[in-house]
């Protein structure tokens, strides 16, 4: 029969053997717990400003807020001048993730960016699953049309007819818009937002529903189009930037940079570059 010290001296070669000793087993796994808890305290705001990059993400379709010029290859718009402020003031540089509307949620909520940018709605429904900043640019929907047909679309109901054409990108405010108020209108839904306006402008489409702001910008680059309901816009909206729920030290920062950039006028700055 084996007494204790022989069976205690068993066991403990046995640990050695397979590389488990005790102690260490159990020193590893506090260390580890201890890992996760400090990896839990890090904020996203500790992460950028570990890293020294700041990931936004941006659709590339949206003049003047945010475009991929095909021939540089490059973002460029309001809204990219304005990242590349926040990274300055943050201290980091700038990564541009490229995302789409319809994919604009999934991909924060998958942390493929710390904040979305590029004329971007603040709504309620977004508000339920995402952090919207404080606003920076106020807005509202209106209508890209012809010029030739600037007399013809005057009303809400002038556009919301079975004959009138509409051509709308899909998975942002503009589609909702359009499902919700334009039910008796012929409503394509277009992949990609850039190919809308010559669309309009060439009458494949009568009306583009868009920002006003996107509107004025598409009637100065083609004089074939018009900018409708530019000052009488159908809703009254703002402009915000997205960012994941639960981060409230990166949200308070932003809000801040948002404030400073307005009492600077670095705000103006930029809409008089992009805009007037």
């Amino acid at each position: 029969m084996l007494n204790k010290n022989h069976l205690f001296f068993i066991i403990f070669t046995a640990f050695i053997l397979a590389g488990c000793n005790p102690a260490e087993e159990g020193s590893n796994e506090t260390a580890s717990k201890e890992n996760q808890i400090e990896h839990d305290k890090t904020t996203q705001l500790d992460r950028i400003l570990r890293d020294g990059v700041i990931r936004v993400g941006t659709t590339g379709d949206y003049k003047p807020f945010t475009y991929l010029n095909p021939e540089t290859d490059e973002f460029e718009g309001y809204d990219i001048d304005a990242a590349k402020k926040l990274a300055e003031g943050l201290g980091v540089e700038v990564e541009f993730v490229e995302t789409t509307w319809p994919d604009l949620m999934d991909d924060l909520l998958a942390d493929k960016f710390d904040i979305g940018m590029g004329g971007i709605t603040r709504t309620l429904e977004r508000q339920k699953t995402a952090f919207l900043s404080n606003p920076y640019l106020d807005f509202g929907k209106g209508a890209l049309i012809r010029l030739e047909d600037k007399d013809k679309y005057n009303t809400m109901e002038d556009i919301n007819k079975p004959d009138v054409r509409i051509g709308v990108n899909p998975g942002g405010t503009n589609e909702q818009f359009v499902v919700t108020h334009l039910k008796d209108a012929n409503v394509t839904v277009v992949e990609k937002n850039l190919e809308i306006p010559p669309k309009v402008a060439e009458g494949e489409f009568d009306v583009m529903i868009t920002d006003n702001i996107e509107a004025i910008i598409y009637a100065k680059e083609d004089r074939r189009l018009f900018s409708a309901f530019e000052k009488d816009t159908l809703t009254h909206s703002q402009m915000g930037y997205l960012m994941s729920q639960g981060e409230e030290s990166f949200h308070d920062w932003v809000n801040l940079w948002i404030d400073e950039m307005n009492l600077n006028g670095e705000f103006e700055k930029l809409r008089k570059k992009w805009i007037d």
